[in-house]
């Protein structure tokens, strides 16, 4: 029986409980932390409550340090998932690496994932990084889409490898177009962080927010935009051999506009990310009702010099695991968590393992990626 510590119990922390609680795909029980003992305990009812067994339990992290209860929980712990928000990614990573746990994250902060793969170089055990949605997902998804197109058309070298995800609620009223359906303190940073992306086969760093495009995605109109840190380590990985490669947010029409202009009043001001959460907390609303789009096609000429393009594209709904109820965000994050915890510790996995190390196959057909995306259905 596998022993999983999960580090921070909320919307994407019980969900992760939750679905290793209900689905019978790992023997396990999990351990969620938290700092606040309240929160800790209602998601432990909630994981418990949802699939019907006593699998969950909870230990107290306190702010700083450690404390006797949970040095003993981590002692025995086989991995650490990572729920925090990104600034805590560091302090768990080296938790992991005293106690020789496994660790995976989800965080799309590239400063602290540059802390982390310090910290993991040697280490003994797997440390699989950036491993939700976006960065997560869409990445290994890229990853797959290349390979397939490798195979069809018999070139390495292609012209674009495109992502895009939008976490959305079913319903966005102006001016701003839009509403919370995750944590909003990683969007403010998403939006103001530079991102990377390639061009003329180099990586290269420009602002977000410069390149607002509108999209069609299943008949749907949306815009997109460059935003920080959701294309992991793919801008290092495919320079030379992707002409261009960008990730891009999808969002409603007329909400990167909404953005711009409240940006316009901060020119001068110092820490933007903090102003622009304010005013984004101040004027849109937090909903459960929502929906995840996500799009990701690679394109470039085969062996005759003809424009080919292998594509494929998700719009996840909430779904029932067990007697609860998850947002998209929830289950489209929470199962590819779950799916990097079953591949390090079914595996001999040590050091870092970045989004494009990873086994497309075993990833995007595992059972609880499987579970949630129905597969992958090429185009």
């Amino acid at each position: 029986m596998y022993k999983i510590f999960i580090a921070g119990s909320g919307g994407i922390g019980k969900a992760t409980g939750l679905i290793l609680a209900h689905y019978d795909f790992m023997d396990c029980k999990v351990v969620l932390g938290d700092i606040n003992r309240a929160a800790g305990k209602d998601a432990v009812k909630f994981v418990n409550e949802g699939s019907g067994s006593k699998k969950a339990s909870f230990a107290l992290m306190p702010k700083d340090g450690i404390n006797a209860n949970l040095e003993k929980v981590l002692k025995d712990a086989d991995i650490i998932l990572d729920c925090l928000p990104g600034s805590q990614a560091p302090r768990m990573a080296r938790w992991a690496k005293k106690y020789k746990c496994h660790y995976a994250n989800l965080t799309e902060y590239v400063d602290e994932t540059e802390q982390i793969m310090k910290i993991g170089q040697k280490a003994k055990t797997g440390f699989l990084l950036q491993t939700g949605l976006a960065p997560g997902f869409i990445n290994v998804l890229a990853c797959k889409l290349y390979e397939e197109f490798v195979e069809r058309h018999g070139t390495t070298v292609v012209d674009h490898i495109e992502m895009k995800v939008g976490a959305l609620s079913r319903h966005a009223a102006g001016p701003h177009f839009y509403a919370f359906t995750w944590s909003p303190v990683g969007v403010a940073t998403e939006y103001l962080k530079d991102a990377y992306i390639v061009r003329d086969f180099d990586k290269v760093t420009i602002p977000a927010l410069s390149g607002l495009e509108n999209l069609i995605v299943d008949g749907e109109d949306y815009e997109d935009n460059f935003t920080s840190g959701g294309a992991a380590d793919l801008p290092e990985f495919f320079e030379g051999k992707a002409k261009n490669l960008d990730y891009k947010t999808i969002r409603y029409r007329g909400h990167y506009n909404w953005v711009k202009d409240k940006l316009s009043t901060m020119f001068a001001k110092k820490d933007k990310i903090a102003l622009l959460q304010k005013e984004m907390l101040d004027n849109i609303p937090m909903v459960e009702d929502d929906k995840v789009i996500i799009y990701a096609c690679v394109k470039g000429k085969d062996k005759t010099g003809l424009l080919r393009g292998v594509e494929a594209s998700y719009d996840i709904k909430p779904v029932k695991v067990g007697t609860q109820t998850l947002r998209a965000i929830q289950t489209t994050t929470a199962c590819a968590l779950c799916e990097s915890a079953r591949i390090l510790l079914t595996g001999k996995h040590k050091g870092i393992i970045l989004q494009s190390q990873i086994p497309t196959d075993a990833f995007i057909n595992g059972p609880y990626v499987k579970e949630f995306y129905g597969g992958l259905d090429l185009a």
